[in-house]
């Protein structure tokens, strides 16, 4: 469902742009895409006095699972956000270590503190964090709009799994140019 509104205290969520991912292949999207599409919402949250977030992580959830999991350490700038989104002073800055925003981290009280009803979510990856934290964000019972072409994936099936089965449950999904229109 295309976008329709965006409340009046609406803040934007970008999640885990940070060197250590965008480093790595987007699918369907380039990195390099979502970056640029994150950096203007992000600039146009600014302009009109509204919340942004940046997201990182650092870690990952213990136990078993089927997919191998990387060896060794990151590079020390694993973590480090990517410079085009201009971090400014203002931003909220979340750090995580499993893969949604929400769970064990401050976000929803900094959202709380600032009367935000509303966030709008985009980032890498499409099926881990940014699904995550959709779903925590319809759960904790705000409203949710999605930027699809501010989003990708490492495969480009599971991207299109949540574009077209998980998001449409959870909130509104549209482009970065029609989310930039509905902030006026």
């Amino acid at each position: 469902m295309p976008a329709t509104t965006l409340d009046a205290t609406t803040a934007l969520v970008l999640i885990d742009l940070q060197r250590g991912i965008t480093g790595l292949p987007g699918a369907p999207l380039p990195s390099a895409e979502v970056v640029e599409r994150g950096a203007r919402l992000a600039a146009a949250f600014r302009e009109r006095g509204l919340p942004v977030v940046l997201v990182n992580v650092t870690g990952g959830a213990p136990g078993r699972t089927q997919a191998a999991r990387p060896a060794g350490s990151p590079p020390a700038d694993w973590a480090e956000l990517v410079p085009e989104l201009d971090r400014q002073p203002g931003d909220i800055l979340v750090t995580k270590q499993r893969w949604g925003a929400f769970h064990g981290t401050s976000l929803d009280l900094e959202l709380r503190r600032r009367g935000v009803t509303h966030v709008v979510l985009a980032g890498i990856a499409t099926s881990i964090g940014v699904e995550s934290t959709a779903r925590a964000a319809h759960e904790h019972g705000y409203h949710v709009t999605l930027a699809t072409d501010a989003m990708t994936d490492l495969d480009a099936d599971a991207h299109r799994n949540s574009l077209e089965k998980i998001f449409p449950r959870l909130g509104e999904t549209d482009t970065t140019a029609a989310i930039l229109a509905l902030l006026g």
